[in-house]
């Protein structure tokens, strides 16, 4: 390993070819020092924290959970709430205008949660998957296309049978009528729209930040879900103006 080489990358070489240790050697090639198995579990446990804590949306913080006080626990997760809550105030200017379908349908409002809900969930799974994908080195960057494909399949398959299952839970909840119907189609096309829309920004966003050399953890769930919140709304109230012919 050379003395420049990233610390997350020589932990990899032990895994990789199940070494015990390394010689470092400085740009000459000079032997300069030796890494051991356990100075890379040290850097691999470091590194781990480190990615779940920004998948977190919580800043790093060196000391254990513990040792480190409250004032400064709040100091690491505020900053990223405070954006979030204000990037959500973009989901809250789309409700507001399409007020006039609320009065149209009030039913429509009871589907937001459930639709809002689901997108976030499937984009914080196909970002777990992509954002491990990346770290232990089964993918990358020329990979996108790949793996965009592969998720838009796995999105219509999940989005047809929650699309099925939320048809039945409508009918259930409020029986049959035209209107139960058309509300029941609407939350159908807008599943199978959001769930292409988030498993599409699950996998995409990740691999845009190992583009631009940012972690690719911090496109975790806290981020996307915010983002497909905005867009799961957009794409509901798009199918119900349709379908209704508001």
């Amino acid at each position: 390993a050379s003395t420049l080489e990233d610390q997350e990358e020589v932990t990899k070489m032990f895994d990789k070819y199940d070494l015990i240790a390394i010689p470092v050697v400085d740009k000459e090639k000079r032997l300069v020092g030796i890494i051991t198995v356990d100075d890379a579990i040290d850097v691999l446990v470091e590194e781990t924290t480190e990615d779940i804590s920004k998948m977190a949306a919580v800043t790093p913080i060196q000391q254990s959970y513990f040792k480190t006080g409250v004032f400064q626990h709040s100091l690491s997760r505020i900053l990223w709430l405070i954006v979030l809550m204000i990037s959500a105030t973009v989901t809250g200017f789309i409700i507001t205008y399409y007020e006039n379908a609320f009065q149209a349908v009030p039913l429509l409002i009871a589907c937001l949660p459930l639709l809002m809900g689901t997108g976030g969930n499937c984009g914080s799974q196909a970002s777990t998957m992509v954002i491990r994908g990346l770290a232990v080195d089964e993918m990358s960057t020329k990979d996108v296309l790949k793996v965009w494909f592969k998720e838009i399949r796995i999105s219509l398959v999940v989005g047809i049978v929650l699309a099925i299952v939320n048809t039945i839970r409508v009918f259930l909840l409020y029986g049959f009528s035209q209107e139960i119907i058309l509300l029941a189609i609407t939350n159908a096309l807008a599943l199978l729209f959001t769930v292409s829309l988030a498993q599409t920004l699950g996998c995409l966003l990740p691999i845009g930040a190992k583009v631009i050399k940012l972690d690719p953890a911090i496109m975790a769930a806290p981020l996307i879900t915010t983002i497909v919140d905005a867009l799961s709304v957009t794409v509901f109230f798009a199918c119900a103006v349709w379908v209704f012919g508001m």
